[in-house]
Formats: structure tokens, C-alpha cells, sequence
């Protein structure tokens, strides 16, 4: 059970910057996911952690212990890699066994290991195997099985559920966390799936070309994105935006756009209220409600994508597209293309930027 503190770590490949200054911690016994999209340098911090790529500046430290100079082989970390690094003359078994014999462990307990992981990945009838007689799915399962069968001071996961089926990604979603949370062990968890990072962490590292946009928990950066970055990442479907302008009418701050004009609600004047202007104004899909006729937003469906319970509406509102997610029952008919209806967002829900900076407005 290990702290880890990131310090200012950046990475150049050449002239380019992979990462750039990145600053955070994890704390001894937590489960922090690392999320963004490909190529965000989420991969490259997770090989700086384990020793493998050396930054151009900053360090990393486990319990306070500078991690400069101590070898991937010392850091005592199990790492899944994104690419299996599967042993291709070993049997899944073998696989398996030879990092627990590295460790002098006794033959029971190995047994023991191997035996728990076979059942948790499903992977018992292909022990025998070797990794060119699995599918891709199987032999990310081996690499995972690899890391999870040993007691290491760090886990670090890149990627490690990406080739299964969506059945067995879910259960073994739910399995990852169980073991975490029993083992007490730090893990860092890379994924570019938004819904493995709200589902799996404590915290959240949003990534984006080097640089963290956010950090938090997952319910609170899908309620409060920091920026129009996250808010288009983190959410599916993602979170609308819409080009408004915010004016005052007799003191009252209201947003402006070509197809409604919305008062903001009270909750925006808590703090400073913001300033006249182009803002961009966000509402989650699940934040749009359907009303009665001529008592809203006039909107046309312009595709239906049924969900079993629920629907995802797109619906034309002037010259923008919105997403909207609606229960099935809650809706009470049966949406048609082109259909006309009136739609209203959650009042509480909604979220302001600002064009230029592309933050949060408070």
C-alpha cells in the first residue's frame, strides 16, 4: 500500500511534448483512473510511474521515496501492459506461476492464486493453453491475470479490459473494484472509456493533449466539468452545447439564443453573477424534458436511437442538433422522425462556459 506523488513530470519525444507539467497524488489504497482520449499521454505517465520512461523534468515518489534512479525491477509494481507482453513459449499456467516463483512463494500458495484467478477471468478450461492458440480477448485476460495474481505495493493497468466482450468488460468491471477495495492496493487505471473511469475510480484524471484538465470524483466532475473539454468528454451521450448570449432585463440574467430565451435560475446569482456576453450554455441529454405543446422550445425529432427503457432523441432546435435521453415510460408515446414537440431544459441543470477560455462559469 503505496502513495504515489507526480511532481511536475513532463515528457518530449524530440520537439514534441507529451506531457506537460503534470502535478497530482494518489493516495495510499486508491483506485484513480486516468482518462482521456488516444494519444493524450496517458500511457507514457503510467510508464514513468513504473521507471520505464525517464521525464524530462519532474519526479515521481512512492511514500515520499524519490523514485529517481530505482529500477522498473525495484519498484515492486504488477503492471498490465496495453500490448499483453505475454510469454509466447508459456502456457497461460506458466504465465501465471512464474512471477509468484519469482517471489520464492510456496506451492500451495501458487495453486491457491492461480485457481482464484482462472475462476475470476473465466479462464480455467485454457489454462494449457498457449498465448498463439488464444483470441485477442483471452490474451488480455492472461496479461490481466498476470498483474492480479500478485500482492505488489502498486498495480498499474493500461488498458486492461479494451479487447473483451461489452458482457464480460461489465463483470469483470465489477470484479477489478472488489479486489481493489479488499486488497487495499494503490492502483492507477488507464482507460480512453469514460464509462470504465466513472464506474471504476475513486478519482478521475481527465487528460488532454499532456496537460490534466480535471481531477475529482467521478459524480462530481460529471456534475461540475471544469471546462468545454470534459464536458464533451466525460458523458455519453455527451453534454449539448449551445452558443447563447447572457443579458440582463431588469436586473434578471437571461440566455439569449436565436430559437428560446431562458431565465437563469437563482442558484447562478449565489456568487458573483456573471457578466453580459457570449457564454456557451451546456445541458446533459438526461436534463431535457418534453412539455406541452406551445409551452416550450419548438423542436423537431430528427433521429430515434431506442435504448430498451429509455430513448436517445435527436431533436433540431434552429440550426442546432440536441441530444436527449428520455424514459421510455416517462415519454408516454412513441417518437416519430420529423414529429414536432416542445421541450424545456432542468433549470438545475444547466451549465455555463465561457467561449474564449472555454471554463467553467461559476
Amino acid at each position: 500500500m503505496t502513495r504515489i506523488d507526480i511532481e511536475a513530470v513532463s515528457v518530449r519525444y524530440g520537439s514534441r511534448m507529451i506531457l506537460k507539467d503534470v502535478t497530482f497524488t494518489v493516495e495510499d489504497g486508491e483506485l484513480c483512473v486516468l482518462v482521456g482520449p488516444s494519444g493524450c499521454g496517458k500511457t507514457t505517465l503510467l510508464r514513468v510511474i513504473a521507471g520505464l520512461t525517464r521525464p524530462a523534468q519532474g519526479r515521481v515518489r512512492f511514500d515520499g521515496q524519490p523514485m529517481d534512479g530505482v529500477p522498473p525491477g525495484d519498484r515492486d509494481i504488477a503492471m498490465c501492459f496495453q500490448t499483453y507482453a505475454l510469454y509466447p513459449t508459456m502456457t497461460v499456467r506458466e504465465n501465471w506461476v512464474f512471477p509468484l516463483r519469482m517471489e520464492r512463494l510456496p506451492e500451495s500458495e501458487i495453486r491457491r492464486r492461480i485457481d482464484e484467478i482462472a475462476e475470476l477471468l473465466h479462464m480455467g478450461p485454457l489454462l494449457d493453453r498457449y498465448p498463439h492458440q488464444l483470441s485477442g480477448g483471452q490474451q488480455q485476460r492472461v496479461a490481466l491475470g498476470r498483474a492480479l495474481v500478485r500482492r505488489p505495493r502498486v498495480y498499474l493497468l493500461d488498458e486492461p479490459m479494451g479487447n473483451l466482450d461489452a458482457k464480460l468488460r461489465i463483470e469483470l468491471r465489477a470484479h477489478l473494484k472488489r479486489i481493489q477495495k479488499e486488497r487495499g492496493i494503490t492502483t492507477i487505471y488507464v482507460t480512453h472509456d469514460q464509462a470504465d473511469a466513472q464506474a471504476l475510480g475513486d478519482r478521475m484524471v481527465v487528460l488532454h493533449e499532456g496537460r490534466i484538465q480535471q481531477i475529482g470524483a467521478p459524480q462530481e466532475i460529471y456534475d461540475r466539468p471544469g471546462n468545454l473539454f470534459v464536458a464533451r468528454f466525460v458523458g455519453s451521450p455527451p453534454m449539448n452545447l449551445i452558443p447563447c448570449e447572457l443579458a440582463y432585463r431588469n436586473g434578471r440574467p437571461s440566455l439569449l439564443h436565436p430559437a428560446f430565451e431562458i431565465p437563469l435560475p437563482d442558484l447562478f446569482l449565489d456568487a458573483a453573477p456573471p457578466p453580459a456576453g457570449p457564454v456557451i450554455l451546456g445541458v446533459r441529454p438526461e436534463a431535457l424534458r418534453v412539455c406541452p405543446e406551445d409551452s416550450g422550445i419548438p423542436a423537431e425529432v430528427y433521429v430515434v436511437e431506442p435504448q430498451g427503457d429509455e430513448v436517445i432523441l435527436d431533436l433540431r432546435v434552429g440550426d442546432h442538433l440536441l441530444k436527449g435521453r428520455f424514459p421510455q415510460e416517462a415519454l408516454g408515446f412513441r417518437p416519430q422522425l420529423n414529429q414536432r414537440l416542445c421541450i424545456a431544459f432542468d433549470p438545475k441543470s444547466l451549465h455555463l462556459f465561457d467561449p474564449q477560455t472555454g471554463l467553467r462559469i461559476v
